[in-house]
């Protein structure tokens, strides 16, 4: 980036290091920090409506509703992690490739099962072997974003369903005999007030979902884990313009630094956000605020 790094092995120290952090592979680095960080921005929405579909459905009067939601929630939440990281991505690119094939390659003859191998006609590949490197980046995004929205959204469906069983019933039954249908109680009695009870479970799954965003690193995203262990690792000067000893161990522990001030930022936030919700409310906390004030 700067005039003066031509040469790298004239240079001293500070100025080595300047260099050093401005090369191009750096600067991936960086930019995998927002990778990260737009991860926890879509994930969390996304994951918040899944959980909230499950739980909506898990209460449901219509039985077969009721049973799918509590099937979602049980089955995810009983599957370790890892094995929906590493296989279920995997399932879900060859069904999306599978459904695009039979619509765009009729006439195929050939077994798309050939042994270990999944093989679709060329216009049904996510994305096509000719679309731009950027789009096969986006797509390996949507399908980790879906993947950590599924996992996650079954917790956050637990959470969610155990609050709303947690705001006492007699309110239903009161907005119920004041005319309102189980509709109309539902979105106004009943959504509003179980925030309060889920909020301390979706805090601890927030911090969950921050911590399991190096498994980014198993899906093929070039992630901060990713770039941590490639960059530290121990450099030539066959290899490198600015070799360098194994210095993982203190990309991780940037690493450690990063997590570690983000989860203190959000229990900050989460902190603020549970005082307001609890304002007015018979809880523990607006108690403390009745009493306080």
């Amino acid at each position: 980036m700067f005039s003066f790094c031509t040469d790298p092995s004239v240079l001293s120290t500070p100025a080595w290091f300047a260099c050093y952090f401005t090369t191009g592979k750096l600067m991936l680095f960086y930019a995998s920090f927002g990778t990260v960080l737009l991860l926890l921005a879509i994930t969390a929405p996304v994951a918040l409506g899944f959980g909230f579909a499950g739980a909506a459905a898990a209460r449901a009067r219509f039985a077969p509703l009721s049973w799918l939601g509590k099937l979602y929630i049980a089955m995810v939440r009983g599957v370790p992690d890892i094995v929906f990281f590493l296989f279920f991505v995997i399932a879900l690119d060859q069904g999306f490739e599978y459904l695009r094939h039979k619509v765009k390659c009729p006439d195929w003859t050939d077994p798309i099962r050939q042994g270990s191998d999944f093989i679709v006609c060329d216009a049904a590949k996510l994305p096509l072997s000719t679309a731009p490197q950027i789009w096969h980046e986006v797509y390996g995004f949507s399908l980790a974003v879906l993947t950590f929205s599924i996992v996650f959204g079954a917790f956050a469906a637990n959470v969610l369903y155990g609050a709303m069983r947690a705001v006492p019933h007699a309110q239903l039954e009161t907005a119920e005999a004041y005319g309102m249908t189980h509709r109309q109680t539902f979105w106004r009695v009943l959504i509003p007030q179980m925030w309060v009870y889920a909020l301390p479970g979706l805090s601890n799954l927030w911090m969950v979902l921050i911590k399991a965003t190096p498994l980014l690193f198993l899906l093929g995203v070039e992630d901060i884990v990713y770039w941590a262990r490639e960059l530290g690792g121990a450099k030539t000067a066959r290899f490198s313009d600015y070799p360098h000893a194994d210095w993982r161990v203190w990309y991780f522990l940037g690493l450690l630094v990063f997590y570690l001030l983000f989860t203190r930022v959000s229990e900050i936030a989460l902190a603020k956000l549970m005082t307001r919700l609890t304002h007015g409310q018979a809880t523990v906390g607006g108690e403390a605020q009745r009493k306080a004030a």
